[in-house]
């Protein structure tokens, strides 16, 4: 699935609340879980992304970061979106803060469902002025709207 077939405004916090790691994790994963019916459990989603983690950070470069974890308790690939502006340590490739957050969840019996939309952040990754717009959204629908080019 691309990033905007996954793009869902209810899925998506400006700005996260959290002021560290295991806070973006946890916040995403139950934004996730409040706001759709595709997370059956989300202490089992947290710990299967808390995993992937423990294996190396998915903080990236240029300030996005893309935690992601697969578990049967998720149904069908998801996504939860988060913007700390003032960025948070996340252990990135780059050793500067992550400002985007971009939390994939898939099911663990579907291999690779979420390899499009790695692809699409990937892709967005490489454009500075996406990001900087991205991370000044001031709302969830703003930052939907430059996500999907309206």
């Amino acid at each position: 699935m691309s990033l905007i077939e996954l793009i869902d405004k209810r899925t998506v916090k400006v700005p996260l609340e959290a002021a560290d790691k295991q806070g973006v994790l946890r916040e995403l994963v139950e934004l996730l879980a409040s706001a759709t019916d595709k997370v059956s459990d989300p202490e089992a989603l947290y710990q299967a992304v808390l995993d992937r983690e423990a294996l190396g950070s998915t903080g990236l470069t240029d300030g996005i970061a893309v935690p992601h974890g697969k578990t049967n308790a998720v149904k069908n690939v998801c996504l939860a979106v988060g913007v700390a502006p003032g960025g948070i340590d996340f252990d990135a490739a780059d050793g500067k803060p992550s400002r985007l957050f971009f939390l994939i969840a898939a099911s663990a019996d579907k291999a690779g469902p979420h390899i499009a939309a790695l692809a699409d952040i990937a892709r967005l990754s490489h454009s500075g002025a996406l990001i900087n717009a991205l991370v000044r959204s001031r709302d969830a629908s703003e930052l939907c709207a430059i996500l999907q080019g309206d």
